[in-house]
Formats: C-alpha cells, sequence, structure tokens
C-alpha cells in the first residue's frame, strides 16, 4: 500500500471497551466460539482489539497466531491477555502493530484470517478486505462477526447517531454495508447466523471463502 493510514490512539476507548465487553459478554462469547470453532493451522486475526478472542481459540489446532491491532493502547492490552494464556498458546501468539490496510505479511501466507467487529472502524473496508484476501492461501477462510447497516426506520436512527456515536465508539460506523463488500471483493460469503448487539447494531455471523486456485 503506498498510502500511508491514519494511526488510531485512543487511550480511554481501550479502557472502556475490556469494561463493556465484560458486561456484554455473556451474549458475546457464544458468538466468539462459533466464530473461532474448526480454525486451525496458520491464523491471522486482523484487529484483535485487546484480545477477546484469545481464550476462544481452541490452541492444539492452532500452528501459529500473528494478532494485529494499529492502536496501540488496544496492543497493550492484547499483550497483557496473551501473556496470561498458558504457555503452549502463548508460545504460539505474535502480536504486531498494523492497520489493516496494510497487512505485513507475505502474499497466501494464512489458512484463516479472523475479522471480528474490525470491518465497521477501519478507515479503508475496500482495502482492509482485500488485504485479507491477499494475505490468505487459496482456498483459504474469512472468518466474520460483523456488525452492519440497518434497514428501515433503524438506518434512519443510525444516521443522525452516527457523528455522537462515533466520537464516543473511536470511529465505529454504524452505515458500513459488510455483506457485500466481501462480496465484491471475491469472496463466496457464508452467513451463518444474524443477529442484533443492539437495535442499532445488526450483525452476521460467517465465513468468505477463498476460491482454490
Amino acid at each position: 500500500m503506498t498510502n500511508e493510514v491514519p494511526k488510531p490512539s485512543h487511550r480511554w476507548s481501550a479502557a472502556a471497551y475490556d469494561v463493556f465487553g465484560r458486561l456484554n459478554e455473556r451474549k458475546m462469547a457464544p458468538l466468539r466460539r462459533r466464530l473461532l470453532e474448526g480454525v486451525h493451522g496458520v491464523v491471522l486475526e486482523v484487529g484483535c482489539g485487546t484480545g477477546a478472542n484469545f481464550e476462544h481459540y481452541d490452541w492444539g489446532q492452532i500452528e501459529s497466531l500473528e494478532a494485529t491491532e494499529p492502536d496501540p493502547f488496544m496492543l497493550r492490552r492484547a499483550r497483557a491477555k496473551a501473556g496470561g494464556l498458558d504457555e503452549p498458546a502463548r508460545a504460539k501468539v505474535t502480536l504486531t502493530e498494523a492497520p489493516a490496510e496494510a497487512l505485513p505479511f507475505a502474499d497466501e501466507r494464512f489458512d484463516v484470517v479472523v475479522s471480528c467487529l474490525v470491518l465497521c472502524t477501519v478507515a479503508d473496508p475496500k482495502h482492509a478486505i482485500e488485504e485479507m484476501r491477499r494475505v490468505l492461501k487459496p482456498g483459504g477462510e474469512l472468518r466474520l462477526l460483523e456488525h452492519v447497516a440497518a434497514e428501515g426506520n433503524w438506518r434512519r436512527v443510525q444516521g443522525a447517531i452516527q457523528p455522537v456515536y462515533g466520537w464516543f465508539a473511536a470511529g465505529c460506523r454504524l452505515d458500513r454495508r459488510t455483506e457485500q463488500a466481501v462480496r465484491d471483493a471475491g469472496f463466496r460469503l457464508e452467513v451463518w447466523e444474524r443477529t442484533r448487539f443492539s437495535p442499532v447494531h445488526p450483525a452476521f455471523l460467517g465465513v468468505g471463502l477463498k476460491p482454490a486456485i
């Protein structure tokens, strides 16, 4: 990537993310487990945040996990969570400060790429998805748990609250058309489940399949 990607830095959002995450984990934990079920081999988690997914991987199936996060305050908390894993799992984790739009990895390196609540906040979702596709092996999987644009009246509510919501939520966008963006990038998208985190946070869980050669 030739253009420099803006570097996020949200000290208080990083702290609040874990607080609110714990309050909502009863709903999120089953979704995280399903997202990561069967994940294996050489894995990349893009935008790992504070590392909330780490405890849900089946580490016996993971050869290695590269985890990226552009926000240094989020990354600091993710390092602490990785450090709390059992030694065999901890040895498999590498954390790197990097944006989704400029992944510092070779083409076709990973068996699975994980994107969990990432594409709502990246500056350039089209480029981020293209990067995820680039680093996936042919036949690889892009696992996705993302909230997206609503329909009807709730779409209008999203638009009305976006300026304030985005400021409080570290730039998170409520109106992303992520499913179509994944398809446009050349993935065959299979939606496993549709859910809502709140009335203005409809979400989907699924997998984007990169065609095999």
